[in-house]
């Protein structure tokens, strides 16, 4: 299944795309990788350290050198940080290294998962809520983009969310092959 050596979630925060990558690698057999977390196993410091000491552009320029080093690698199942499709090398980078999943979460859902989670610099905030609409406003037109695959994660349970990209992924390489 060519497809499936490279699987790239994108999606806001709060998606699932940490614990739906994980088990979608489990379930494909592929290693699961989170380039967040590894930006914080290489630089030894969390984001919300990146931030204040670095500022957004700092992360995001650390978030594009780890992307290009990730997606490189075969046999993976990539969660991806939610802004990094704001850099059109990186959408570039996605798009051709491998198939492109986006995770789709409503504001309220998003609320809802991130509530209590403070290693989220961008949601450290008065109005959280107010931040993910303008985030999810600016972001969404490019998940889409970059999407081969969109799931809603809004609803169900893990494994049916799971069953659906296992479909989609499955109707993506049907295609694939028969335009081979």
């Amino acid at each position: 299944m060519a497809t499936t050596r490279r699987i790239f979630l994108v999606g806001p925060m709060g998606a699932g795309k940490s614990t739906i990558g994980r088990r979608l690698a489990r379930t494909l057999r592929l290693r699961f990788l989170d380039s967040d977390h590894e930006i914080q196993r290489q630089t030894g410091v969390d984001i919300p350290l990146i931030f204040e000491l670095e500022g957004e552009s700092g992360f995001r320029k650390r978030e594009s050198a780890m992307l290009e080093q990730l997606t490189t690698q075969d046999g993976i199942v990539l969660a991806t940080g939610g802004g990094a499709v704001l850099d059109e090398e990186n959408r570039r980078v996605l798009r051709e290294r491998g198939t492109v999943v986006y995770l789709e979460t409503p504001v309220d859902e998003q609320l809802r998962r991130t509530r209590r989670d403070r290693n989220r610099p961008l949601l450290q905030t008065e109005n959280p809520r107010e931040r993910l609409q303008n985030l999810l406003a600016e972001r969404e037109p490019l998940y889409r983009d970059v999407a081969d695959l969109t799931v809603s994660t809004a609803e169900g349970s893990i494994p049916a969310i799971l069953d659906a990209i296992l479909i989609g992924l499955q109707t993506l390489e049907t295609t694939d092959d028969s335009n081979a």
